[in-house]
């Protein structure tokens, strides 16, 4: 319910020098109120003006439990579009948890996850896409990812996709005006004109949605799988990019049994390395649960490093990862170029077309740089721009579009066919629909619970 009052702590739990114990709704000032006192042990939040802030101590019956700054902000001018008062009290966990157990006491119950942010939405303070950035920028973990959640939360997708919905919704409402009052309004020649207005806005939606291409490496990353035969350097590699030593790296072959994230920032974008089990035939039982992991990682990867000991021959493993990575987005690392060399590019090349090779040492970090720097072209991390451009990071974003490119293309070709003006309105209200579901205007309760479910306590 809107009119109840909920309360969350709404910093993260531990010992910090400041906790804030959010509380938002009708009675908020009431229920911090009757344990909120000043220095002269007086009741005075209900007299406080909004949007101030007020030193004084909390009481828990006639014993001061803490000594706070409260500040209050009244409805609508808060984050809930409800009256809001946040308490900010000394940060140990005992202390915090003993405030928020002291405020349900006083009258208001725990917040549901994402309730601050769901009430927002619900009161018209944000769109639905804008409560998603709010997650986005928490979850941030790249500057690139960082822009992105603000430029969402500032409302370009809510922009652009508003103006998309009016385009759509002004045909529809033509159309109806034209069959109902037919002396105003002509529809002659009008299929014509919708035809070539239709092509520019599911132009504008496949823009979008291939942004998404770009979105989703912003805000997941560059997804790398770390392969090659047993001691070929692949752990290297991984300390080597991620600065420490995060993989086991011994002379023994098959050390790598299971499968070794970390991430790691170039140029602002994430690349989430993967270091895998050797690849190779084996009888070893659990060796071989490794390389099924390995393979299945390869599938499900943007980026497949390929690890390969320059000093021995290429062998039939080599051969076989050479034919999984074939037509994947792949570099070769021909590693040990400080021992003697029997693997040359000319060698890969005859395996593999269009491969990139980088010569690397990493016994000395030798080729990282270089390496670094092919990944960032590979993916065009240098034009990656937030300036002017509506990034879509959302899959559930995606599928909306997608669904309403559909509707436009069912639409072209109910003009084409000739099909009545009263039919194209169908797939156009699909189209205006599924455009609503991204923003929250048409969308069901249940999606709306599901997506705040996944936000922390006290956002």
């Amino acid at each position: 319910m809107l009119n109840d009052t909920i309360a969350a702590i709404a910093t993260s739990v531990g010992n910090s020098g400041i906790s804030i114990i959010r509380v938002s709704g009708t009675d908020a000032v009431s229920v911090v109120d009757r344990i909120f006192v000043n220095p002269k042990m007086k009741h005075i939040l209900k007299s406080m003006e909004s949007h101030t802030i007020s030193y004084g101590f909390l009481l828990d019956g006639n014993e001061i439990l803490d000594e706070v700054m409260v500040s209050y902000f009244k409805g609508p001018k808060s984050f809930t579009c409800e009256n809001t008062v946040e308490i900010n009290c000394h940060g140990g966990i005992f202390v915090t948890n003993k405030i928020l157990e002291l405020v349900i006491k006083a009258g208001a119950r725990i917040a549901e996850p994402g309730e601050f942010t769901k009430r927002a939405f619900l009161n018209g303070r944000i769109d639905l896409s804008q409560a998603e950035a709010v997650m986005d920028l928490i979850n941030s973990e790249s500057d690139f990812s960082l822009k992105a959640s603000v430029s969402q939360l500032r409302g370009s997708v809510y922009d652009d996709i508003k103006k998309i919905r009016a385009l759509i919704i002004h045909e529809i409402a033509y159309i109806e005006s034209a069959l109902d009052d037919p002396e105003h309004y002509s529809l002659d020649n009008y299929s014509e004109e919708l035809n070539k207005k239709i092509i520019a806005i599911n132009s504008k939606i496949k823009e979008l949605i291939v942004s998404n291409d770009k979105g989703r490496i912003i805000s997941d990353g560059i997804k790398t799988s770390i392969v090659g035969k047993p001691n070929a350097g692949k752990s290297s590699l991984m300390n080597s990019l991620a600065g420490f030593d995060r993989a086991i790296v011994t002379d023994i072959e098959g050390t790598t049994r299971d499968i070794i994230e970390e991430k790691i920032n170039i140029g602002g974008i994430n690349l989430v390395l993967s270091d895998t089990a050797g690849i190779r035939k084996t009888d070893d039982p659990v060796e071989k649960i490794g390389v099924e992991k390995a393979l299945k990682n390869i599938d499900d990867s943007d980026l497949i490093i390929f690890v390969i000991d320059s000093s021995k021959p290429l062998d039939e493993n080599d051969l076989y990862i050479f034919n999984v990575i074939n037509n994947k987005k792949s570099i070769i690392l021909l590693n040990k170029q400080d021992l003697n060399q029997v693997v040359s590019s000319d060698d890969i090349d005859k395996y593999i077309s269009d491969s990139v090779i980088v010569n690397t040492s990493l016994i000395s970090n030798n080729g990282i740089d270089d390496l670094c720097n092919i990944i960032k072209d590979m993916f065009n991390v240098n034009d990656i721009s937030l300036s002017n451009e509506t990034i879509i990071t959302s899959l559930r974003h995606k599928e909306s579009l997608i669904n309403t490119s559909v509707s436009l293309e069912n639409v072209l070709e109910s003009i084409n066919n000739c099909m009545p003006e009263d039919f194209l309105t169908i797939d156009l209200m699909n189209a205006y629909i599924s455009l609503g579901n991204i923003i929250g205007e048409e969308v069901s309760d249940d999606l709306v619970n599901e997506i705040f479910s996944k936000f922390c306590m006290g956002k």
